[in-house]
């Protein structure tokens, strides 16, 4: 199992090479969504606000979400590190995203970008 400090860890991973990645930051600046991040093994909950392009991760709960990541801690951990794509959990049932199909897309390649295949 995952701490809450190494999904903290991997969730600034994830932002740091959102922010390194120009083309993401022009491709989201008129999606602007809040994503809700719940660890089902820890109880950790994580926020991430993607305003004009910006991403910003903050600790706590979501008020209302426009997309819920949910995993266990490992999965996500892993998620976040770009050691795993969505596809698999996401197909198996160990990762549960909730929101429009569009948004989860929208996830998805942003995910992409930053990972790779």
């Amino acid at each position: 199992m995952a701490t809450h400090q190494e999904i903290k860890e991997s969730l600034m991973c994830f932002l740091d090479n959102y922010q390194k990645n120009e083309r993401l930051k022009i491709m989201n600046r008129d999606w602007n969504r809040v994503i809700s991040i719940l660890v089902r093994d820890n109880q950790s909950q994580f926020t991430m606000v993607l305003e004009k392009g910006v991403l910003e991760i903050k600790e706590g709960a979501a008020q209302n979400p426009d997309l819920t990541v949910e995993a266990d801690s490992e999965v996500l951990a892993d998620l976040f590190y770009g050691d795993i794509t969505p596809t698999e959990p996401y197909i198996n049932g160990t990762l549960k995203i909730l929101g429009s199909e569009e948004d989860i897309l929208r996830l998805d390649f942003i995910s992409l970008l930053i990972w790779g295949e």
